[in-house]
């Protein structure tokens, strides 16, 4: 999920959403909709969003509840949906998927010993975005008109492109790797209550006074979801290294050290693939009556666990329009 390590370097601030009104934001839709359907599964009964086949889909819930909070500030997200993964990413893609069977065994431990709050805590971390999340989130999307770009690969890497390009204003994604694929600013916690943090490339970079290359360097060291790094080199200790040898190869060749793909990776971050920013229709215009049949007709849906989502979403439309002729 990105090099948590990075924190410890990235200048971060609170932002109000009140300094963000009438910005597009590039939302990492995998980083955002697994964010909201761990939350959904860990807190909300099965019931709630398993249809009659036994189809759960509970990503539904989480994006009737996650929406509204750009609407009702004036944000319009454009979700960027991930394409292919890049081979690069296959350790990282095998450890997530051990994880989850070890979770998985977990579970199937606390619902025989009848441990409730085991079984909610462990569900959560056994979650994937099967095809069916992923086909259902993109036409609910395409009900409530909300833009939706396909990358090729890594979808926070498009949305840094089109940030730095100056398409969007904003990333919005949790991952620090948003840091090293140059998006400019990135908005974290959107999925939490209470205002978003900003994550500022430039103020990171002079904070350390290095550059973005350098600055994909010391991940490197430190270790990104396309590497292990290196033992021994924390951020600090692997920024004091970069400036002190100019470089990653100026530190593998002082400290003798070995980094697989090193190459590979750093052209990863700094080109990665991408496509064209497709003509968007920033003009936001909900069809709600459609969306909520959609959820709870065709997916059958507790009404009550998404309606005031809908409510809200409803709301926010008015108040922009009253907004506009004010």
């Amino acid at each position: 999920m990105g090099n948590a390590a990075l924190r410890e370097l990235a200048v971060l601030e609170d932002v109000p959403f009140a300094d963000l009104q009438g910005s597009v934001v590039a939302v990492d839709a995998h980083n955002w909709l697994y964010r909201y359907l761990t939350t959904t599964v860990k807190w909300t009964s099965d019931e709630v969003y398993t249809t009659s086949d036994g189809e759960e889909v509970a990503n539904l819930v989480g994006v009737v509840q996650g929406l509204p909070k750009f609407f009702e500030h004036d944000l319009t997200p454009v979700f960027v949906f991930d394409g292919a993964v890049t081979d690069l990413k296959d350790d990282e893609v095998q450890q997530r998927r051990e994880q989850r069977e070890a979770a998985q065994q977990r579970l199937e431990t606390a619902r025989e010993e009848g441990d409730e709050i085991a079984v909610a805590r462990l569900e959560s971390r056994t979650q994937r975005l099967t095809e069916t999340i992923v086909e259902t989130t993109r036409e609910l999307l395409e009900l409530l008109d909300v833009p939706i770009v396909d990358a090729p690969a890594e979808g926070e890497a498009q949305a840094a492109v089109m940030a730095r390009r100056g398409d969007v204003d904003y990333v919005g994604t949790e991952d620090y790797d948003a840091l090293l694929f140059g998006a400019p600013l990135t908005l974290r916690q959107l999925t939490s209550k209470g205002d978003p943090e900003l994550m500022d490339l430039d103020a990171t970079l002079e904070a350390h006074d290095i550059s973005w290359e350098q600055l994909i360097d010391v991940a490197i060291l430190c270790g990104t979801d396309f590497n292990e790094g290196v033992s021994g080199y924390g951020p600090k200790t692997s920024v004091k290294a970069i400036k002190e040898h100019g470089d990653l190869w100026g530190v593998i060749e002082a400290d003798g050290l070995h980094v697989e793909n090193a190459d590979r990776i750093r052209q990863l971050f700094r080109d990665p693939p991408v496509t064209e920013t497709p003509d968007l229709d920033l003009d936001v215009s909900p069809d709600v009556d459609a969306a909520r049949e959609y959820v709870t007709g065709t997916w059958e849906v507790d009404p009550e666990e998404v309606e005031r989502g809908f409510e809200r979403i409803e709301q926010s439309q008015v108040q922009t329009g009253l907004d506009q002729w004010s």
